[in-house]
């Protein structure tokens, strides 16, 4: 007589596996069809913008601001305006450290 091959038992981490890829795919599909419903919305109307319809003229190069909104070239800079706009002097950003910086530190 032939002799019988002792079968192992199939193990639990082969189930739970299996589970957890089917329950996986499960849930892809139903964020895919949520994404598709979501995307499918009709969108809303939204509101007007009368500055922009079809048949109102479009102000051409010659066509300023309204006088209340011009900045005034005369006025004078104050000194917090100026050191706002003052430019960056630093040291230029590097990925490394310069050499002999941590020689000159002091651990105190």
């Amino acid at each position: 007589m032939a002799k019988h091959k002792k079968h192992k038992p199939k193990s639990r981490t082969a189930g739970v596996s299996t589970l957890r890829t089917v329950a996986l795919a499960a849930a892809g599909i139903v964020v895919g069809v949520v994404g598709v419903l979501l995307a499918r919305r009709k969108p809303s109307e939204g509101h007007a913008a009368p500055d922009l319809a079809l048949g109102k003229d479009r102000p051409g190069p010659a066509d300023r601001a309204p006088p209340a909104f011009r900045p005034d070239p005369t006025a004078p800079v104050t000194a917090a305006e100026r050191e706002s706009l003052r430019p960056a002097t630093g040291p230029a950003p590097s990925i490394v450290e310069p050499r002999g910086s941590m020689a000159s530190q002091t651990g105190a």
